[in-house]
């Protein structure tokens, strides 16, 4: 992107190294350092266009603007040390203060972090050509604004990190539960988040969020191995094998998130860590302390009023007070269009009408979470929880 100055020519020349690389290796064999390879392959594709482009205005001078140079290019070294690791270096430089903050989210996600497109529109709760179309402005935005590429410096990290810590959150939330396929988990992207989350603490130790996101991630993927049993299916919280939680994982996850909790007002990563940690600590679903977590989604929404935590919240008040006193607080979540086609939405309402022995009404609550399901562990989950319900009862002998 430094090289080429634009999104697209930079994505072009990538893929074209790809395929010289294909096409080299299998004839040469692999280098011994292939992502130089690339890179060195990708950088002369763009200066080669750049070339041309360069001729063609030495042609047309008055029909096309001359390039500029970029001014900060030299204090490039400089930057890069301020953030070492490439990737979070890359994921900065994405959250550029002159794009709007999902944009900038959605952008890093897409280019950085190689999330399909369907997938950050699931996480924005939008249509995937409308994030398809937020995406292309972003980069006609960066072309025709001329925001330069270039990596932050450390005095300019803090504007930046709020849209940062969203990102490697929703990076996690992709992979905690994959969007498609037959996995529920895509386990390179929890422990790429996880990588992050760490890596940014040690970069910036004083931001209290920072080290709450750590906590959330941390004390969430603790129980990534309970998550399914031995044939891949869903288990929910209250039916996982407690035992099979990853207790170094919930230990340091706890100690990150009581630092965060006492430095000061905790903010939604905090808040969220708070709440992974009550669950961590209950020995049982029964044992858990639902009202202590009512209490801090009543804060969280305080400080990140969101549909899905309005929803998160209703479940808590399910468990803590019944499926009765949850059932209003749907209905009034269900106006809101965000969540039309939130298959979250749908299976929590079936389940809290199957819990109030509304089979009819929970079938058909369960279908539709299905139909707006595409992971297999998920659909068969539902699958289960509908033949469940729709089974006959056996004949009085």
């Amino acid at each position: 992107m430094r090289v080429a100055g634009d999104l697209d020519l930079a994505q072009e020349c990538a893929q074209e190294a790809y395929v010289r690389a294909l096409q080299a290796w299998t004839r040469d064999g692999i280098p011994a350092r292939p992502g130089a390879w690339l890179t060195i392959a990708a950088r002369n594709q763009a200066l080669d266009r750049l070339r041309r482009e360069v001729s063609l205005r030495r042609k047309l001078p008055l029909l096309v603007e001359p390039v500029g140079t970029d001014p900060h290019d030299a204090g490039e070294e400089e930057s890069d040390a301020a953030v070492p690791d490439d990737r979070l270096r890359l994921i900065f430089t994405c959250c550029h203060p002159a794009l709007a903050p999902e944009v900038r989210v959605a952008l890093t996600l897409r280019l950085v972090c190689g999330v399909p497109t369907s997938d950050v529109a699931r996480a924005f709760l939008v249509s995937e050509s409308t994030m398809a179309a937020r995406i292309t402005r972003a980069k006609k935005k960066i072309t025709a604004a001329r925001i330069p590429y270039r990596v932050p410096g450390r005095a300019e990290l803090p504007e930046r990190l709020d849209s940062v810590l969203t990102a490697v959150h929703l990076l996690f939330s992709t992979g905690h539960t994959a969007g498609e396929g037959d996995a529920l988990v895509r386990e390179d992207l929890c422990d790429r988040a996880v990588h992050l989350a760490r890596t940014l603490a040690a970069l910036l130790p004083e931001q209290v969020e920072v080290r709450g996101l750590l906590g959330l991630l941390l004390l969430t993927d603790a129980r990534r191995a309970a998550r399914t049993d031995e044939r891949g299916r869903l288990l929910l919280l209250a039916d996982q094998d407690r035992t099979r939680w990853n207790q170094r994982a919930i230990l340091e996850g706890l100690t990150v998130t009581a630092g965060a909790l006492a430095s000061g007002p905790p903010g939604r990563f905090t808040l969220q860590a708070a709440i992974a940690g009550v669950h961590a600590v209950a020995p049982s679903p029964e044992l858990t302390d639902w009202p202590r977590i009512v209490h801090l989604y009543d804060l969280l929404l305080a400080v990140w009023n969101t549909p899905v935590v309005a929803l998160n919240r209703a479940v808590a008040v399910a468990f803590a007070d019944g499926p009765a006193a949850a059932l209003p607080l749907l209905d009034e979540l269900a106006a809101d269009r965000r969540l039309a086609d939130y298959p979250y939405l749908h299976s929590t309402r079936a389940h809290l009408l199957q819990r109030l022995g509304d089979a009819t009404a929970a079938a058909r609550s369960y279908r539709r979470a299905r139909e707006l399901t595409a992971n297999a562990a998920e659909q068969a989950f539902l699958e289960d929880r509908l033949a469940e319900i729709c089974r006959p009862d056996p004949p009085i002998e």
